[in-house]
């Protein structure tokens, strides 16, 4: 008899602590939609590829001119199309991307899948302020919807001096997370 309610505890614990997780998640995915719905609402009409191309957004190369960033262990980005006027500009705005990300499916159509924002690592400090004369203190990362930028360094594969960036998988879900730079549901061989 101890045995079953022992059991019986552990049970109503165990779905008790599954109840909160799963509320949580929810709550979590609720707050990410509110902070990201700007962004959505500005960025909805590149879902057509002509649109954005007539936005001033053209397609991405590496330096090896592979234009489907993928990580095979990672997942993909997929096909960045950048509006190299906002690159140079050290400001963030939610409303204007500075890449829009497509992601190919199967027949190889490239529908919005992220937004990605991306700012020159030396525009970004040479535009916040600073403590004092004589003083320099590297400035914190960029960011947007409560997330911190990435750095990616030199050399890169885009042959990009040092800069930050966010991705925002508004478009398409990603398993690994709303802001994180790969999706594995993304595939670059299907492009």
């Amino acid at each position: 008899m101890k045995l079953l309610r022992t059991l019986a505890v552990a049970s109503t614990s165990a779905v008790l602590l599954m109840g909160q997780a799963v509320a949580a998640f929810a709550c979590e995915a609720h707050e990410t939609a509110a902070l990201t719905a700007p962004a959505r609402s500005a960025t909805a009409k590149y879902h057509s590829l002509t649109v954005a191309k007539k936005g001033g957004y053209s397609i991405l190369a590496d330096s090896a001119g592979i234009t489907c960033i993928a990580e095979p262990q990672m997942g993909a980005m997929g096909v960045h199309y950048v509006k190299g006027d906002l690159v140079k500009n050290p400001a963030i705005d939610a409303a204007h991307p500075e890449a829009l990300v497509y992601a190919p499916d199967r027949h190889g159509q490239l529908h919005l899948a992220a937004l990605e924002y991306v700012v020159i690592k030396s525009d970004w400090e040479s535009s916040q302020p600073q403590p004092g004369v004589g003083s320099w203190v590297t400035p914190a990362p960029p960011m947007l919807f409560g997330q911190a930028f990435q750095l990616t360094d030199a050399p890169n594969r885009y042959g990009l001096p040092p800069f930050y960036s966010l991705h925002a998988w508004i478009w398409k879900d990603n398993p690994a997370g709303t802001f994180q730079m790969w999706n594995p549901n993304v595939h670059c061989d299907e492009a």
